[in-house]
């Protein structure tokens, strides 16, 4: 009597292999009675309303609003570099450092904290001292220019 050259798990794995085969064609059946075969075109539709929400109903004539290409702005308009402030504001020194030559002035109208430099700087300033100044736009924000102590 010859012995079965499949082992057990060998014939375990054939039975699974079968049974998930069998399980896929069945699938694939139920999805092919289950279509929808010769949809309209308009079952298809999707249509966004005004909110920018998915919707099945089309739009409503009536609320139409007409935009004209001019009124589309793409990014962010150039901001001027070095754009000048309208007035001398006032404020006082909060922070300086001598040795690597920059600060901060503290706006006394908006409270804002405005950077500083060494060049922008018409003598020598220091901590707590009062100063008018000039705001420009600097590549990395607001900076004073045309400092002057005493204000």
């Amino acid at each position: 009597m010859a012995k079965s050259r499949d082992t057990f798990n060998k014939q375990e794995v054939e039975k699974n292999k079968e049974k998930k085969r069998k399980e896929k064609e069945q699938r694939r059946e139920e999805r092919r009675a289950n279509a929808k075969s010769g949809a309209s075109l308009e079952d298809m539709m999707a249509y966004v309303d005004e909110n920018g929400n998915i919707t099945s109903t089309p739009p409503d004539p009536t609320k139409k609003k007409v935009i004209r290409e001019e009124d589309i702005v793409i990014g962010v308009p150039r901001q001027e570099h070095g754009a000048k402030a309208d007035h001398v504001r006032k404020g006082r020194v909060t922070f300086f450092n001598d040795s690597k030559g920059y600060g901060f002035i503290k706006d006394q109208d908006t409270q804002e904290s405005i950077f500083v430099h060494v060049n922008a700087v018409g003598g020598p300033i220091k901590e707590g001292d009062k100063v008018s100044f000039e705001v420009e736009m600097g590549p990395k924000g607001p900076n004073a220019v045309r400092v002057k102590v005493g204000g």
